[in-house]
């Protein structure tokens, strides 16, 4: 098979498969031995969570970046562009360099079934095997055990928290999905907890394959002050460290975390306290409290579950304290609807909900019923698209000088940041 065009590819790729989310390491393995023959890689470092992975990968990053290293990053969903998911030195590849990586997937493919993620995948090891690169730093789909990054072994592995989520996949307690994102630790190798409650079970399973176990709160820590904070392993202190530019309390975790994996690969790769710091201040990751200083304010996050929904409740009630907030909001319908809308009610005046064509999205019915479970009458259905929603929030924010809110869904970030890039500058 063979397609001229990016668009090309990825239409095809996601009518081949059938199934959206198939986890399972086989075919992706025999493909991937097809396709790298190489036993040479970077050194990689992978991370795992229900929350905070895109976080950490954007710290390791900017981080290692701020050395002069030359670093890969492969991450998902992207919000824009497909091409965000696979980054060389902070950049998103070319169409064309993933156009050639694709190519060289079908040509030993054969007839292995592969699902969408699992190209992408595969895309971003081949390309990252070409780009000479200081290191890789990989970014679990799902789960982890069973996810497509797994089949790569890596130098450090993170996991960032454990909360409920994707259970239909994953299970349905904690100490299950726990068992799942273990998978992606190795025996003799870092396994960095950034969880500061982690399930049992995440503990067990790293104990029992003899990975070298690092705990938050136990083996590093961290300590806040006013204007710095303080990183520690008990060997090595990191003092005046800069507070991360990422906001929100939980990413001084996300950065501890991250920290303590780059002080395990010291000796393969010396960073030092000055990196460390200019990529603290530099670190940028768009949808993650991300605030766009329009008239009136708009706030976006993609959260969308009870755990960030939480995270995402104690910035609010800092940061805007007094302030009337309207949120444009959707979810997927495969989450936890009523358990989030119960968290943000206290701090929401009302909300819009905004459609959204995707197949996965939550049906009006379903929202319906997710609101009045929680008794909330504070809310408007009925709009056309995520203008429409969006332009009602905007006369009401406006109206008692507010905040305008887009969380629930990576998608309807996206919709947002579509619309105001099609203004070409100008704000929506």
């Amino acid at each position: 098979m063979h397609f001229d065009t990016l668009k090309g590819w990825l239409d095809w790729q996601e009518s081949l498969h059938p199934k959206s989310i198939d986890l399972g390491l086989d075919r992706v393995t025999e493909v991937y031995s097809r396709l790298i023959t190489s036993s040479i890689r970077p050194t990689t470092i992978t991370v795992a969570g229900t929350n905070g992975k895109g976080s950490s990968i954007a710290f390791l990053e900017a981080i290692y970046r701020a050395q002069g290293l030359r670093v890969g990053a492969y991450t998902s969903p992207h919000i824009l562009k497909y091409n965000e998911r696979i980054k060389i030195d902070g950049t998103a590849v070319a169409d064309a360099l993933l156009c050639s990586a694709f190519e060289r997937i079908e040509a030993v493919r054969n007839n292995i079934s592969l699902s969408y993620f699992e190209f992408s995948t595969l895309a971003a090891l081949d390309i990252f095997s070409r780009a000479n690169l200081d290191i890789q730093l990989l970014e679990v789909g799902l789960g982890g055990r069973l996810d497509a990054v797994n089949i790569i072994d890596p130098d450090a592995a993170i996991i960032t928290s454990i909360c409920i989520d994707h259970t239909a996949w994953l299970g349905n307690t904690r100490d299950a999905i726990a068992v799942e994102k273990a998978g992606i630790f190795r025996k003799n190798t870092p396994a960095i907890i950034g969880d500061i409650n982690p399930p049992q079970s995440l503990l067990d399973c790293a104990v029992n394959i003899d990975a070298k176990l690092l705990r938050i709160g136990h083996e590093f820590t961290y300590t806040r002050s006013t204007n710095n904070w303080t990183w520690t392993n008990g060997e090595t202190t990191l003092n005046n460290l800069p507070p991360p530019k990422l906001q929100g309390t939980h990413q001084y975790r996300n950065a501890s975390a991250v920290i303590t994996a780059i002080s395990t690969l010291q000796e393969r790769i010396p960073v030092s306290e000055l990196a460390i710091q200019q990529g603290l201040r530099n670190v940028n990751l768009p949808g993650r409290f991300q605030l766009i200083n329009t008239e009136p304010a708009v706030l976006l996050d993609v959260s969308h579950n009870p755990q960030a929904a939480q995270t995402l409740v104690e910035y609010l009630q800092i940061e805007f304290k007094n302030t009337a907030v309207h949120a444009v909001f959707t979810m997927m319908g495969d989450k936890d609807l009523p358990g989030v809308i119960k968290l943000m009610q206290p701090c929401i005046k009302h909300w819009y909900i905004s459609p959204l064509d995707n197949p996965r999205n939550s049906t009006e019915a379903d929202l319906k019923k997710a609101f009045a479970l929680c008794n909330n009458t504070h809310v408007s259905f009925g709009f056309t698209d995520f203008l429409s929603a969006f332009n009602a929030a905007k006369i009401q924010a406006l109206a008692d000088n507010g905040l305008i809110l887009v969380f629930g869904s990576f998608f309807l970030v996206s919709e947002y940041l579509s619309c105001l890039n099609a203004q070409q500058g100008e704000t929506l």
